[in-house]
């Protein structure tokens, strides 16, 4: 009774301050928005929507499940916030000036920086796929190095599903760039993920490391993207809610990577498809929902004399194109 007396209270003292905020009042902060008094934005805020950007992204059915408001009240707060925000169209200009702040982060390999026009870029989803032993994990290891080049602060994110994370591998990659590898292994947070469930919640505390820990982080790996998807959902009767589960993570993905420019890589597996009479048999985990939600895909293969192929299959700017290399103890070197 007290607890329900208790909300009550709360829920009359938003209302009261919702009457004493003047019509026209600016909105800057979540508190000004209608509707939003302190407890409800001591909710959003603990889940992570802090900003008047969070709340004009959100879907009312997340708002309502996050502070227990109406529907018609969360729709005006988030309509509020895409007013303030003034959310519309921009001149491709603008767009422009906003790419300037990506960052390249090159994987040692001349040819492979070639094909990727300077590397990995921030702000977006790389997906590696291919068969075991064909270097998504040296990748992976490599990109976590290297996005310390050119800032010492830089933290990669590795959230590993296989169990194929070794700190050897950093050190030794770490001494092939001439880095201090004790200081570079600081540098890089892991977590291993034992479902599902599991590695969608670790995604979601990357903005716990951004935020609370204040954490520069300009990598998050995910190796690999669809092992525990792949294992959990047997059969054709589970498919869409694998599907659906999946192109929720993706999204997850995508929100940080943009938000914070952040390069997020992802490591998939692969399937062979005995109907392919002709060409590669090979065809990546995930179907649609990945392909699509992958903003570059590159497609890695062994090569000849014990070297790999990398091959772009897929990218919103750039050419098909492919490239040899070798992974060796430092890092990546071109055939």
């Amino acid at each position: 009774m007290a607890k329900r007396q208790k909300i009550n209270e709360e829920d009359l003292q938003e209302m009261y301050e919702e009457q004493d905020k003047p019509a026209s009042e600016t909105i800057i902060s979540i508190t000004d928005l209608p509707g939003v008094g302190a407890a409800t934005a001591e909710k959003l805020e603990l889940s992570g929507y802090d900003n008047l950007m969070a709340i004009a992204v959100a879907t009312p059915g997340e708002i309502v499940d996050l502070t227990g408001v109406t529907e018609v009240t969360s729709r005006k707060i988030i309509q509020a916030a895409r007013q303030a925000l003034d959310m519309g169209f921009e001149s491709g200009e603008e767009v422009l000036k906003k790419r300037e702040k990506i960052i390249k982060i090159t994987t040692g390999s001349k040819n492979f920086d070639a094909m990727m026009e300077g590397g990995f870029e921030t702000g977006a989803i790389t997906e590696c796929f291919g068969e075991f032993g064909s270097g998504k994990t040296q990748i992976g290891h490599l990109l976590a190095v290297n996005c310390q080049l050119e800032d010492d602060t830089a933290v990669a994110v590795y959230i590993d599903t296989e169990n194929t994370f070794r700190p050897e591998r950093i050190k030794q990659l770490a001494d092939g760039r001439g880095l201090d590898n004790d200081k570079v292994l600081r540098n890089v947070r892991v977590a291993r993920a034992y479902n599902s469930d599991h590695q969608m919640l670790l995604v979601e505390k990357v903005e716990d490391l951004i935020k609370k820990d204040k954490l520069n982080v300009k990598v998050v790996v995910i190796d690999s993207l669809t092992a525990h998807f792949r294992a959990e959902f047997i059969g054709r009767g589970t498919l869409a809610e694998r599907q659906q589960k999946l192109n929720k993570h993706m999204h997850a993905l995508l929100k940080i990577a943009d938000r914070y420019n952040i390069c997020v890589y992802v490591t998939n597996q692969v399937m062979a498809k005995p109907d392919s009479f002709f060409g590669d048999p090979t065809q990546a985990i995930g179907g649609h929902i990945v392909a699509h939600a992958s903003t570059f895909r590159i497609y890695l293969r062994k090569g000849k004399k014990g070297s790999r192929v990398a091959k772009l299959i897929d990218a919103p700017n750039l050419a098909d194109a492919e490239c040899n290399f070798y992974v060796e103890m430092g890092g990546l070197k071109d055939v």
